[in-house]
């Protein structure tokens, strides 16, 4: 395939990679496969897709915040947590072998995505009061969440969700604060993997543009259509990622 033809096709999945973490998550598990059959070996790709999972969360946080919908204190404390935990987990995902990540992430992508689906049924209609972000469990819950974003990223904003909801957040905020904080773990693997050059700047840069025109679409859905339509998509979206992986 063309140099080109390539970067074109990582451009339009990273708008619908971006649309779909906005709205839901998992969309990493679309690129990443893709960087894989393109040949970038695991760490390469691990480190690229970070790329335009940035540009995508930071599109996404303005959009939110121009809506009012981001509760900046409670997040930026939610994500010192998850801060620390990402330091952990990208000095893994370098440490892994090439081999033995691939297997990892084909572990992972199924069991985050059959444990979002489980754990948004038996969360849904559950009204409860907004815990602070300084709870022990809201704390743990975003150290465990960084240190899985820092190591393999793909599917950690269903995670996000599921901490948000259960501290007695709606999908609206819960995505900004989704956002927000995947946004600094980010910040804080790409750097570690920039440095030890595990990063594809030109399919990097293709995929930071897609994600970046997905995030705007998504945040618009989002804040337009609400909780009860945003329920509908995660669980919509959690059942689709898993049909696709149990073939594949």
């Amino acid at each position: 395939m063309p140099f080109w033809l390539e970067l074109a096709a990582l451009a339009l999945a990273g708008v619908v990679a971006g649309a779909i973490n906005v709205i839901a998550g998992g969309g990493s598990f679309l690129i990443l496969p893709l960087l894989l059959f393109f040949g970038l070996p695991a760490s390469l790709a691990n480190g690229t897709n970070r790329v335009g999972v940035l540009s995508q969360n930071l599109g996404g946080i303005i959009g939110f915040h121009r809506s009012g919908a981001v509760d900046w204190p409670w997040a930026l404390k939610a994500s010192v947590p998850a801060l620390a935990g990402a330091a952990l987990g990208v000095w893994a995902a370098l440490a892994v072998p090439d081999f033995a990540f691939r297997r990892i992430l084909s572990v992972a992508m199924v069991a985050v995505t059959l444990w979002s689906l489980f754990n948004h049924r038996r969360q849904a209609g559950a009204a409860t009061s907004l815990k602070p972000p300084t709870h022990w469990t809201v704390v743990l819950g975003f150290f465990v969440v960084g240190i899985y974003g820092g190591f393999i990223q793909a599917g950690v904003g269903f995670l996000v969700l599921a901490i948000t909801s259960a501290a007695g957040m709606d999908l609206v905020r819960g995505n900004a604060v989704k956002l927000l904080s995947v946004m600094l773990l980010t910040i804080l693997s790409l750097v570690v993997f920039a440095g030890a050059g595990q990063v594809d700047w030109p399919r990097g840069l293709a995929l930071a543009l897609g994600n970046w025109v997905g995030a705007v679409i998504g945040v618009r859905m989002a804040v337009l259509k609400g909780h009860a339509w945003l329920q509908q998509v995660v669980t919509v979206t959690v059942i689709l990622f898993a049909v696709l992986l149990w073939f594949n």
